[in-house]
């Protein structure tokens, strides 16, 4: 019976890729009503879910279910991990905050996470992380760079090595010589992903990171507005030209809810990424709206998911994250080119 089961469970469809566990290559063991499930994505949020969901797909009375994240299934660059870089086409969509969000959301569903602040003309992520005015990063043993500590993620940006006040004034060759200098002196450890928070744009480094690491791919975000869109899809071109996968695109702003009466409105137009998905032919891995607690979480420098974890928008960033993830699994693309001590 339990081999039964587990033939079955193999034709049940992953809630984000609309594929059958089986082909998807998902590990399925089972004993009596115990169920064993690992996938290729983290997912601990999905557990009670998927439970009732496998039990009424089995038409079982009853069901234990067991749900694991196998980070043996994806193709990693050694200690980092599948690198994911999120990216914008133009500056001012929301970018920063959307990768911080991504990599809290891939922690607390039971990832090993790094977040790489690769925008060292305007880096934020110290800013969003309410860690601007930390002391400076510690050098261990290894001599390597000891990443900043927020809420279990490990973070590294410009922000914590220079003085918030004095610009970046570098030529591209320096400043991309700089992200990868802070990439790979990190002491990262071991991780199951390095979400990078790309600069705006297609220059320099971005060219930088995208042909020295093989990265599993790229989350595109956007707002709904034309000239938003435009830039998304010269950031997809880009990526597509040095053979990095697109995971999906994230829609920012897409609708402003009135609190007061519940009317919505869209002020920078709408359907806008569902256009882009049929025009580029990517998946939209979720959308988020223009909300008043996003820009009061930045101020105060405590991101959405640790604000208010039970939130609309966190359960957004969650399903974000989720997807992204299960998207690196879908692709089970070749590990990244460099490598980095232990």
């Amino acid at each position: 019976m339990g081999i039964c089961k587990v033939m079955i469970i193999e034709n049940f469809i992953d809630p984000y890729l609309r594929k059958e566990f089986g082909a998807l290559g998902a590990k399925i063991l089972s004993s009596g009503n115990q169920v064993m499930l690992s996938l290729g994505y983290p997912a601990r949020g999905l557990r009670d879910s998927l439970q009732a969901d496998i039990q009424e797909f089995l038409n079982a009375s009853e069901l234990s279910l067991d749900l694991r994240f196998d980070s043996s299934s994806l193709k990693k660059s050694g200690p980092l991990g599948s690198v994911i870089l999120v990216a914008s086409g133009k500056g001012g969509v929301g970018k920063s905050t959307i990768a911080a969000n991504i990599a809290l959301a891939l922690k607390e569903e039971g990832a090993v996470v790094g977040l790489l602040d690769a925008d060292i003309y305007g880096p934020s992520q110290g800013i969003l992380l309410g860690r601007s005015g930390s002391p400076k990063p510690l050098v261990g043993r290894d001599k390597g760079i000891e990443p900043v500590l927020f809420e279990g993620l490990r973070v590294m940006s410009m922000s914590y090595l220079s003085n918030a006040a004095t610009p970046m004034v570098w030529r591209g060759p320096m400043a991309s010589s700089a992200v990868q200098q802070i990439l790979t002196q990190t002491s990262w450890g071991r991780l199951d992903y390095l979400i990078v928070d790309m600069p705006p744009g297609t220059g320099d480094i971005q060219l930088t990171i995208s042909q020295q690491v093989q990265s599993a791919g790229a989350v595109i975000v956007t707002t709904p507005q034309d000239i938003a869109l435009l830039d998304a899809k010269k950031a997809i071109e880009m990526f597509r030209k040095v053979s990095v996968p697109i995971l999906g695109i994230v829609e920012n702003m897409s609708e402003h809810v009135c609190e007061k009466c519940g009317h919505k409105s869209y002020p920078f137009s709408s359907g806008g990424a569902s256009r882009l998905q049929e025009e580029m032919s990517v998946p939209v891995l979720g959308a988020l709206p223009l909300d008043l607690s996003i820009r009061e979480s930045v101020d105060n420098g405590i991101p959405s998911l640790v604000a208010d974890a039970e939130s609309d928008i966190s359960k957004r960033y969650r399903e974000i994250a989720r997807y992204s993830a299960a998207r690196v699994w879908e692709e089970k693309v070749d590990s990244p080119l460099i490598t980095i001590d232990d």
